[in-house]
């Protein structure tokens, strides 16, 4: 099969989009014959082994070079094939998920990681909901636990996770102030923000009960002065694309582990992790047209280095999708 290889740090030129051998399902598997692909911030973290911390800790990373030797986790396609204990997917299921090694023309994924594809939406689409869409999920339902009459601030609001989050918090009742640039400042709103903050102009001021930082461009106090009393704090990615960094983005979020047994404001550091379960509301959600993705342009396999390199110089809104 071809896919996009990645044998050592750097940038995006260090992609080689070559023939490898196709993988086969192990028992609670599925392969899925991808029809789309979507980038992700981390999938350039991961190629330049930035920052070099997470080299340590990131299961798809080692200290000389990447363990996972395939890029991209997110996709949709259709089931090829299905390892024993699989009883409810079928081949030729169009589902989606996310899986290490995604960037290819077959992915083996664990069952609990897969889903139908939502049935209202492209597989183009699909692909680019599963770990920005999850993140939105986690952060705002399962740990906010935002609600009618909460006002949620969110900084970072015109990239993937931020535009599932914009929609997902308003359509939860929340009150949405929404962070961004001039050129997405439309966008934003036009998903659901009632307040959008160009921050070439003005910085965001005010209290609110959740600020979800998806950006890492602030410090811990300044994130903090933006909560409400008992407000929570919600820290997920962030950081440049030049590379060399010791701690990167996870500067804050040690700092921010550090400080949250000893202040009154809950201070999360969210862990994105795909289910089925996960899966399947973002499809409910997808279907019942709560969760609309946005997909800004979508280019062939072959091109991933080039849009590799696009989403870190351009500051990408909403999600590349790769088709294969």
């Amino acid at each position: 099969m071809k896919a996009v290889l990645h044998t050592t740090y750097g940038g995006p030129e260090v992609l080689r989009f070559t023939d490898v051998e196709t993988p086969s399902p192990a028992d609670g598997d599925v392969l899925v014959r991808t029809h789309a692909v979507s980038l992700n911030a981390r999938d350039w973290h991961l190629l330049r082994g930035d920052p070099y911390l997470a080299r340590l800790g990131a299961p798809e990373l080692g200290l000389r070079g990447p363990r996972v030797r395939i890029r991209g986790t997110d996709f949709a396609g259709t089931v090829d094939a299905v390892g024993p204990g699989v009883t409810d997917l079928a081949v030729g299921d169009e589902v989606f998920g996310e899986a290490p090694g995604a960037f290819a023309e077959y992915v083996v994924a664990p069952r609990d990681r897969v889903e139908r594809k939502p049935a209202t939406l492209t597989m183009g689409e699909a692909a680019a909901l599963p770990l920005a869409a999850n993140t939105a999920l986690i952060g705002l339902r399962e740990v906010a636990g935002v609600g009618a009459g909460q006002s949620v601030l969110i900084n970072g609001a015109s990239g993937g996770v931020g535009l599932f989050a914009v929609q997902l918090a308003a359509a939860d009742g929340a009150e949405v102030t929404a962070v961004c640039s001039t050129r997405n400042v439309e966008t934003v709103r036009s998903m659901g923000a009632h307040t959008v903050v160009d921050y070439t102009i003005e910085q965001p001021t005010g209290r609110y009960d959740v600020v979800f930082d998806l950006v890492g461009n602030r410090s811990l106090g300044e994130l903090r002065r933006l909560l409400a009393p008992g407000g929570t704090l919600l820290l997920s990615g962030g950081g440049t694309s030049d590379g060399g960094s010791l701690f990167g983005p996870m500067g804050l979020v040690l700092r921010a582990s550090a400080l949250a047994p000893f202040v009154r404001e809950r201070v999360v550091v969210l862990e994105a992790k795909p289910t089925a379960a996960r899966l399947t509301v973002l499809r409910e959600l997808a279907d019942a047209g709560v969760l609309r993705p946005l997909v800004e342009r979508t280019v062939p396999l072959a091109a991933a280095a080039d849009a590799v390199r696009r989403m870190e110089t351009e500051h990408t809104r909403a999600k590349i999708v790769l088709a294969v």
